[in-house]
């Protein structure tokens, strides 16, 4: 472990971040919402702090090991969201409201605190949107394609921050190719997005604010009816197509733009399944309704935009879903739970993991059959040894693990079961909205059960296992 090089490296993090709040200072002073002061501050405290701990660490050698690599991913989640919470605070938040609006934010999770949204100031709402942009890729993948430029490497951090079959196979030679490569197609999204908004009918300003949150998957609206707001069937298609582009592995849209492969879309296993169930999901959906006599031509556009937008752990709505069966809600938020697609920015198990336990407990059915027979695990024509089979099923096992005691946590404070459970499932799963008192907002509940939910969304974005490595005594042992 090596302190200075990781308060050198912290600090160089924390500048790149404070650059963030002269975004929403131009929002505001384009509308002269009132707000100016607030970011000001913010960018010249948060700035003079990166500054400070670069005076302190210079001419530091950074060596970082895989265990700084940990803590440093850790950290500065936890430190860029107590920063990116200071507006929230200096405009009248409490402490545990903003940092919790931020950790939601940084996380894409997309639950809020706010109970009316329409009457933030502009710069205030963009800066939210602008929170979950930032953090659908990840600041950190960000920040190392800066890093070679100032002689610092990022190759451990880089493995602890991409899950899945993105951290298995680097889509070009070098780490900073990777995460320019990354980005340019992130933003070359979200500029798509915002003009397809745009043509649809949205102002400027919410276009630009909705790409940024459609896109990295996060669900923040400036709108208290979310996307809901617009009624507009066109905004509701734009938005449905880029959730699902978003959901989808990066590394597909890397070798289909630059490697000029698009068949990669049609031949991923992972994909057809991650396809699969959301189709099975509005099926089973359709059908409950038509059993409770409930279905209609706008009750399935309605089901169809919120079967995507679940799944995909955006959050976003388009009407209220407390008038449908209690079952088909349910049935979405289990759909949360599997979760997009490795590589992408969305939340969840993930649909490679979900599919890996599906086949191995299969396999283990069929030897049970006929314990003679010899087969393999294969997905698609990648053949998955029996290690990786049980690193995914250690997985769910401590999934399950945190999200039980995740729950009783939340159930001590008084929370009814349903509320309790879609909130963990929500936050855990970066989905945003929940169940019963939770389905609007999460201003009814208390302080502690914020903090529990914060933690959760934590949790969530690194996947459980970065955050509880540090956790472990093991890990601080020399």
């Amino acid at each position: 472990m090596n302190p200075k090089s990781i308060l050198n490296l912290f600090s160089i993090l924390v500048l790149f971040f404070s650059f963030s709040y002269v975004f929403p200072i131009i929002v505001s002073i384009i509308f002269e919402d009132g707000a100016l002061d607030i970011f000001i501050k913010t960018l010249i405290g948060v700035s003079s702090l990166g500054i400070l701990g670069l005076l302190l660490t210079r001419n530091i050698e950074n060596d970082l090991s895989q265990k700084d690599g940990f803590v440093i991913i850790v950290m500065f989640w936890l430190v860029l969201s107590i920063a990116g919470s200071v507006p929230f605070y200096l405009s009248g938040m409490s402490m545990i409201d903003s940092f919790f609006e931020s950790m939601s934010g940084i996380t894409t999770t997309g639950a809020s605190v706010i109970s009316n949204i329409d009457i933030l100031p502009e710069s205030l709402l963009f800066y939210r949107q602008l929170l979950q942009w930032m953090g659908g890729m990840g600041l950190i993948v960000l920040a190392i394609a800066v890093m070679p430029l100032l002689g610092i490497g990022g190759g451990q951090i880089y493995k602890t921050e991409i899950p899945g079959a993105m951290g298995e196979q680097r889509m070009t030679p070098r780490i900073k190719e990777t995460a320019q490569a990354l980005w340019s197609i992130y933003l070359g999204l979200t500029i798509i997005c915002a003009l397809l908004y745009f043509i649809s009918g949205m102002s400027m300003f919410d276009a630009v604010s909705h790409s940024m949150s459609t896109v990295a998957i996060g669900g923040f609206s400036t709108h208290n009816e979310s996307i809901g707001y617009f009624n507009s069937f066109s905004i509701e298609l734009v938005c449905m197509i880029f959730m699902l582009l978003s959901a989808f592995s990066f590394t597909l849209h890397y070798f289909a733009l630059y490697k000029r492969k698009p068949l990669k879309y049609v031949y991923d296993p992972e994909l057809r399944f991650f396809t699969g169930i959301i189709f099975l999901i509005f099926t089973l959906a359709i059908i409950i309704s038509v059993i409770s006599n409930n279905l209609t031509v706008n009750s399935i556009k309605d089901i169809g935009f919120h079967t995507v937008s679940m799944v995909t752990t955006t959050g976003f709505t388009i009407s209220n879903s407390s008038d449908w069966p209690f079952s088909i809600s349910f049935l979405l938020l289990v759909g949360a739970f599997i979760g997009a697609c490795s590589g992408s920015v969305g939340g969840g198990i993930k649909s490679w993991r979900v599919m890996i336990m599906i086949n191995h407990a299969y396999l283990n059915i069929m030897k049970i059959i006929h314990p003679n027979s010899v087969v393999s695990l294969k997905i698609g024509t990648r053949s998955v040894d029996d290690q990786a089979a049980t690193s995914v099923w250690g997985f769910f096992s401590i999934y399950v693990i945190s999200f039980m005691v995740l729950l009783l946590a939340m159930l001590v404070s008084g929370l009814d079961l349903e509320s309790a459970f879609s909130a963990v499932g929500a936050c855990l799963n970066n989905l945003g909205p929940g169940l019963g008192v939770v389905s609007e907002n999460y201003s009814s509940i208390s302080s502690y059960s914020k903090g529990i939910l914060a933690f959760a969304m934590l949790l969530g974005r690194l996947e459980i296992f970065t955050l509880l490595v540090i956790l472990t005594p093991m890990f601080w042992a020399k």
